[in-house]
């Protein structure tokens, strides 16, 4: 289906998910264990399956774009680290959302509307990422 609507109830439930992964890997020596960061960004907008239909019987469907942003390198335990890990997912997210809107371009929301949403959704594991590196900075 090349054409297809998403109602703003719709929009609620299924637009801009977003699921934040990490993967962490440690190196053999317990002492000094490396740990690799990954935040998984997932805009979403329309097509995979139908979610609902509306009024007049045009189904609703949602696809979904992910992106991995890899915080490796970077020390989330200072401010400049935290800065490049929000400007990462913010990029992964508008990168998402312009080619959900580009391959579907009836699509709801906005792409600012979408990354943002993304982004919101997926800063609230690099904070999670950041408080964490931050504590083990101080303990």
């Amino acid at each position: 289906m090349k054409s297809t609507y998403l109602t703003g109830v719709a929009v609620a439930v299924a637009a801009c998910g977003l699921t934040c992964t990490a993967a962490f890997a440690q190196a053999p020596s317990a002492a000094f264990a490396q740990e690799q960061q990954e935040v998984q960004v997932q805009a979403a907008r329309t097509v995979t399956k139908v979610v609902g239909r509306t009024m007049s019987g045009i189904p609703i469907i949602e696809v979904s774009l992910s992106y991995r942003v890899s915080l490796a390198g970077l020390d989330l335990s200072t401010k400049p680290g935290a800065a490049e890990a929000e400007h990462l997912v913010n990029a992964a997210a508008g990168k998402a959302c312009k080619e959900i809107g580009r391959q579907y371009p009836n699509s709801t929301p906005s792409d600012t509307e979408c990354a943002r949403a993304a982004s919101d959704k997926a800063m609230v594991r690099v904070n999670e990422l950041v408080a964490a590196a931050t504590a083990r900075g101080h303990g």
